[in-house]
């Protein structure tokens, strides 16, 4: 039940994270292009690459606390069903280029920002 709880809380800072990056950043850059959910998937994935390095060199954290940020917070933060709907969308208009740009930008930064994370962590500790 604990675990249950960790992951429902992380679940909710998650998505109300997302909400507002999303409104955010669709607000300074528009709407045309899903720059909000690119922005939220490379957070994500700089952050989790961040948590897996702290966790694995200096702080082992209790598992419910490991369910609360990977599986609820970056869980819902991050949005891989958004990035498919997205994608999809930018196909169907025809925007084939900006489709392309932003479906190889997503995970090549995505990858990229998982690692970063990694390595500043590296640095910092």
């Amino acid at each position: 039940m604990k675990m249950l709880f960790a992951v429902a809380m992380g679940g909710a800072v998650g998505a109300v994270g997302r909400f507002l990056v999303m409104n955010a950043v669709g607000s300074q850059l528009g709407h045309g292009f899903p720059w909000g959910t690119f922005t939220v998937n490379l957070v994500g994935s700089f952050v989790l690459g961040a948590l897996i390095e702290i966790s694995a060199l200096y702080w082992s954290p209790p598992p419910e606390m490991r369910a609360f940020l990977v599986v609820g917070m970056l869980g819902a933060f991050t949005t891989f069903s958004t990035f498919s709907l997205d994608s999809y969308t930018l196909i169907d208009r025809g925007q084939i280029g900006a489709a392309a740009i932003y479906i190889g930008g997503s995970v090549v930064l995505c990858i990229f920002g998982f690692w970063a994370g990694m390595a500043m962590l590296r640095q910092v500790l």
